[in-house]
């Protein structure tokens, strides 16, 4: 059972509301759900989402803008490259700071390898609730983190860090390729596109994981938009936009 935090409890219309959580179902306290009770019985439940709280903000408001961006990574630590990129991005366009062509590369590069790295953990951990043990998730699982590890490798060549890395910094980035590196993408990314067809064969074979996925969760395009999704998500809706072409 999940443990239940009673931050406060007071009485509304007779019912006892207790708040459950913030916890973690899957990621780090982003659920709270509000309870009303009624002796035992829940009989209302209202989710709260949304809370992933790392004092950024306060931390942000001492800090000097260079001292920000590594501070960022801790936003979505699996996205760490990302989140410091948005950061000095911002920084860069506010101040007019011109990034050298390579560094603007380097950038790129790196921030796309940690996009397909991200996405092996949703892919594995989506198989794994989905399909479990008895569904093919679990095989899934282990080959998604089998190839991340793969470029968390390349990661470690760059900056010494597989997880956060400190490697973006305003007006450009810290550290130049090492000997090698460049060569060691290119055979990374050959070797995930073999592996890539695996993962179709996986999905859309397992008649487990079809059934709980096909037509579950369709956002219709124009709530999409309104909501503000973006990525996958946003063309997953029929909405044909890519944010990386597109700026």
């Amino acid at each position: 059972m999940p443990e239940v935090k009673m931050e406060t409890i007071e009485e509304r219309n007779g019912l006892i509301v207790l708040n459950m959580g913030p916890q973690h179902p899957s990621t780090h306290g982003v659920l709270r759900l509000e309870l009303h009770l009624d002796g035992e019985t829940i009989v209302r439940a209202i989710p709260h989402i949304g809370y992933l709280h790392r004092g950024v903000e306060k931390l942000c408001e001492h800090l000097a803008y260079v001292q920000i961006p590594p501070i960022m990574e801790r936003n979505d630590y699996l996205a760490a490259m990302a989140n410091a990129f948005a950061y000095v991005h911002a920084v860069e366009t506010l101040m007019k700071i011109e990034v050298p062509k390579r560094a603007q590369y380097l950038r790129v590069i790196v921030v796309e390898l940690q996009r397909i790295a991200s996405h092996l953990v949703w892919l594995g951990t989506w198989g794994l609730d989905l399909g479990g043990a008895f569904g093919g998730g679990t095989t899934l699982f282990l080959h998604c983190f089998r190839e991340r590890e793969r470029i968390l490798d390349l990661f470690e060549m760059l900056t010494g860090s597989r997880l956060h890395y400190n490697f973006f910094q305003i007006g450009g980035v810290r550290y130049d390729i090492p000997p090698g590196w460049d060569q060691k993408v290119k055979e990374t990314l050959d070797y995930l596109e073999q592996r890539f067809d695996e993962y179709e064969e996986f999905l859309d074979g397992n008649a487990v994981f079809v059934a709980r996925t096909k037509g579950v969760g369709v956002l219709p395009p124009d709530l999409a938009k309104e909501i503000g999704a973006s990525g996958p998500v946003l063309r997953g809706s029929g909405v044909a936009y890519d944010v990386r072409k597109a700026h």
